[in-house]
């Protein structure tokens, strides 16, 4: 197992904690707020409550027909799915039941709960909709110019959230069926990732780019040269460093003092395929990359660019985050299994 080592430092490591199997590939991964459960969605509908410390399977929720393509959890226990039913739903774990939404199209693709977990914002097709955790519909936006491809809401805030379509990434204040700013782009973008202190928004774009919008005044860098489409983008909990996928390498770019403009980034290198999946801890400064090689490599970029522990898992990943207290990461992969790894 490769591993990075500072004089001085203790060389961090992954340990594998536990492996449950689903029934087919995981397409998303969503902690509870106090960091005891797992939600994993899998293609073969069903939704799978695991234990966060066995792995044990508690709750088997009927999913949505055709798939479950998003989950998303509040601070008061409630998890919300989309699906390619066209449904959002509201589940009460501990029963089983769900509360049916109506997502406004065949196919829902994302949800995500605001930061203080009273509002639940779902895209589907060319809007969003805004609900209350009860499920009650508050607003709809009007049509973007082309299918909402990702929504994300500013860190810390519930007024203020951005989606992105072809066309670049508009600012939403909640309420108005207009937005309150666009960031215009001629091209499809693909993933957004707001920095943490909320000043800059990534986009990940279908042109093998990457854009760094500034929010206070929207000028924008692009950064190129990657080898694919980027869907994979990731900040550290300080927003300095981007972290972006579309090649085998990482690439992080340092975004502190003048910003990322003409800069050399970071290449960290240990994955054999494209990279699938990115996510950093959410206080520290360790990043988690996800491969199609079955690789889960943890970083820690800015104090080394050689990975700190290398883990084969044996199938593409194709999802990871870490746990609240960032001490746990789970895994998603294309063959069901999800994993526990801890951090050492």
């Amino acid at each position: 197992m490769p591993r990075g080592k500072v004089a001085g430092r203790k060389a961090n490591g992954l340990d594998t904690l536990w492996r449950a199997s689903l029934d087919d590939y995981v397409n998303d991964l969503a902690w509870s707020s106090d960091g005891r459960t797992v939600a994993a969605a899998d293609v073969a509908e069903p939704i799978s409550i695991l234990e966060a410390d066995t792995g044990e399977v508690l709750k088997r929720l009927s999913g949505h027909g055709f798939g479950t393509t998003s989950l998303s959890w509040n601070t008061r226990g409630v998890l919300a799915s989309a699906g390619q039913d066209g449904k959002v739903r509201l589940w009460d774990v501990n029963s089983g039941e769900g509360k049916e939404l109506d997502g406004g199209s065949q196919w829902v693709e994302k949800v995500a709960f605001s930061p203080d977990g009273k509002h639940l914002v779902s895209s589907a097709a060319k809007k969003i909709r805004m609900w209350k955790r009860s499920g009650e519909l508050l607003w709809e936006s009007e049509d973007h110019q082309s299918t909402v491809s990702d929504v994300e809401w500013k860190p810390g805030s519930a007024r203020d959230l951005a989606t992105s379509a072809y066309g670049g990434v508009s600012l939403w204040k909640p309420g108005s069926p207009k937005p309150a700013r666009k960031f215009e782009w001629q091209g499809s973008t693909l993933k957004i990732s707001w920095s943490p202190n909320g000043k800059y928004i990534a986009t990940g774009d279908q042109d093998s780019t990457v854009h760094y919008w500034i929010v206070s005044h929207g000028m924008d860098l692009q950064m190129f040269g990657y080898a694919t489409k980027v869907r994979e983008l990731a900040w550290d909990a300080h927003s300095r460093y981007l972290a972006t996928g579309g090649a085998e390498a990482v690439t992080v770019w340092d975004c502190g003092g003048k910003g990322p403009e003409g800069s050399r980034p970071l290449s960290l290198e240990a994955h054999t395929e494209f990279v699938s999946t990115l996510s950093y801890q959410r206080r520290g400064n360790l990043l988690l990359s996800g491969g199609g090689d079955g690789l889960a490599v943890l970083w820690e970029p800015g104090r080394t660019e050689s990975p700190l522990a290398v883990t084969t898992l044996g199938s593409a990943i194709s999802t990871l985050t870490f746990s609240p207290d960032d001490k746990r990461a789970a895994v998603g992969s294309d063959d069901g299994s999800v994993w526990m790894m801890g951090i050492s």
